[in-house]
């Protein structure tokens, strides 16, 4: 992450991104860079338009309705539920076990 940030503070800046701008960002960081994501973080970025990709991320999705609160009895039927499932996926493991045992 430290590579995209880098770019976007160059970006930010009216800086090209540039691998020298990028390594010089990490090293001030305190960090060694790794000169092969830096190259192709720049390769990928060199087509990309921030700007609109700025733009389209920060238009969040939709978030996703919230499941009510169940009760203390669905609750219990769902429990019951998990439990017959476990059971069945038991059985069924045991009957593939035995079919190993006859074919050796």
């Amino acid at each position: 992450m430290e590579y995209v940030y880098s770019a976007l503070i160059l970006h930010s800046l009216g800086k090209e991104i540039t691998e020298e701008g990028i390594e010089n960002i990490i090293r001030a960081a305190g960090a060694e860079p790794d000169m092969a994501r830096i190259k192709a973080l720049v390769s990928a970025l060199s087509e990309v338009d921030i700007e609109e990709a700025i733009k389209t991320a920060a238009v969040a999705p939709a978030a996703a309705p919230v499941a009510a609160p169940t009760s203390g009895e669905e609750k219990k039927e769902e429990a019951k539920e998990e439990k017959k499932e476990e059971e069945e996926e038991k059985k069924e493991e045991e009957a593939i076990a035995g079919l190993g045992a006859l074919f050796g």
